[in-house]
């Protein structure tokens, strides 16, 4: 190997829109794509503090808020992802000036990926993710990458999904077609034909993932927790289906992608409506919980037989993300898309928990080294873009 082909440590960080806390991903990475090396060397989560958390879901969820708080909680959380940075390379017993570089998503408070009036003279679309790239670099000592989305809507596209330029490099087959699926708070699918080349991907939000479930345990334990674990709640329950059938005709499902979505679509506002479903016909917590895990393996399942399988083959589902540890939601799925193996990224060398924090480190590596990377058949972009800014330090 040569100096032009040593490989980089990259720490990718990620807090999604269920705001639990940081995935922060150590990476080796060395090459350029097609011929782009990745391996994941590990992986670390750290809850954010309560009144961290609280703060983030009030921010994303429309309440009212100042704007000295957003620009108070961007850098507080610059603040926090910095010491997950340090907790994780303390916990791998990696000293801090190994890491070449860090790639931060940010924590998204609000996005808009399609145009709408905001002046009487224009028609915008907008994100914004916080978390000060400026702070992690200075307190890491790190160059930091972060702010990915806006390039890709400046050229426009809908600044979403991005990872699915890294499921590409990770997955691609020529003569197996693979979909990528990603179970966070929000669920999205990353399809990659057999042999494809990268216009020929195609990626889109099928709509929640952890999120309705996570709000309605969250509400329904009076906050002592944030999810179902072992799907507890839900395995209590039995399926309304008048309520299933409602969720079922949400528009979003119908919409054609490409599409994205977030807590705009299905935050705390439609926990709302389903928590005021299950009041007015008197449902029990555990039937409300498991009539919404089983809605969120319906809708995926409705975009593989709506969007993808009219278009291509597939011959193997690879899923991610923390719903791979609902097993009530994974055998919902496994049983309405039958004819395909259903695999999680652990057979590939990934953990769930870490793919999408991968994603950033691989993304930070491209933008350092002048390189698109966006994959405009997922985004809807004009062209390829150089996604994320960059923050220097200080030679060591």
């Amino acid at each position: 190997m040569t100096k032009r082909q040593k490989s980089m440590m990259v720490l990718g960080m990620m807090s999604g829109t269920s705001a639990d806390g940081i995935d922060v991903a150590l990476a080796r990475i060395s090459g350029r794509p097609p011929r782009l090396s990745i391996k994941l060397e590990g992986h670390h989560h750290i809850p954010f503090p309560a009144d961290v958390r609280k703060a983030i879901l009030r921010a994303a969820n429309g309440e009212p808020t100042k704007p000295a708080e957003v620009s108070q909680l961007n850098f507080a959380l610059g603040e926090e992802y910095a010491i997950g940075a340090a907790s994780a390379c303390k916990a791998w017993r990696i000293p801090m000036r190994r890491i070449s570089l860090i790639g931060s998503h940010g924590q998204t408070i609000y996005h808009q990926g399609t145009p709408s009036s905001f002046l009487n003279h224009l028609r915008v679309s907008s994100t914004l993710q916080i978390g000060e790239p400026s702070v992690i670099a200075e307190r890491t000592g790190v160059t930091t990458i972060g702010d990915f989305r806006p390039a890709d809507m400046a050229a426009g596209g809908q600044g979403a999904p991005l990872v699915p330029f890294v499921d590409y490099l990770l997955y691609r087959h020529p003569k197996r077609g693979r979909v990528a699926l990603n179970i966070g708070g929000i669920a999205n699918v990353t399809v990659i034909p057999a042999g494809a080349k990268p216009k020929d991907v195609f990626a889109f939000d099928t709509g929640p993932g952890n999120m309705v479930v996570d709000a309605l345990v969250e509400e329904f334990t009076n906050g002592r927790s944030h999810y179902d674990k072992d799907s507890e709640m839900a395995l209590r329950g039995w399926m309304l289906p008048k309520l299933l059938n409602e969720m079922m005709d949400d528009s979003f499902l119908r919409k054609e992608p490409p599409k994205t979505a977030g807590r705009e679509q299905f935050g705390r506002a439609y926990a709302e409506r389903i928590l005021a479903w299950g009041k007015k016909h008197r449902a029990k917590p555990a039937d409300v919980v498991r009539t919404a895990t089983i809605f969120t393996s319906l809708s995926i399942a409705s975009a593989f037989l709506k969007f993808i399988l009219p278009r291509t083959r597939v011959d193997e589902l690879i899923v991610s993300g923390g719903g791979v540890h609902n097993s009530l939601m994974m055998v919902y799925l496994a049983a309405i898309l039958p004819g395909f193996p259903i695999v999680t990224s652990d057979q590939f060398g990934i953990k769930p928990e870490a793919k999408e924090a991968l994603a950033f480190a691989v993304l930070a590596y491209e933008c350092f080294h002048g390189r698109a990377n966006n994959l405009p058949s997922a985004t809807g972009a004009n062209h390829p873009a150089i996604l994320g800014k960059l923050v220097h330090v200080r030679a060591r």
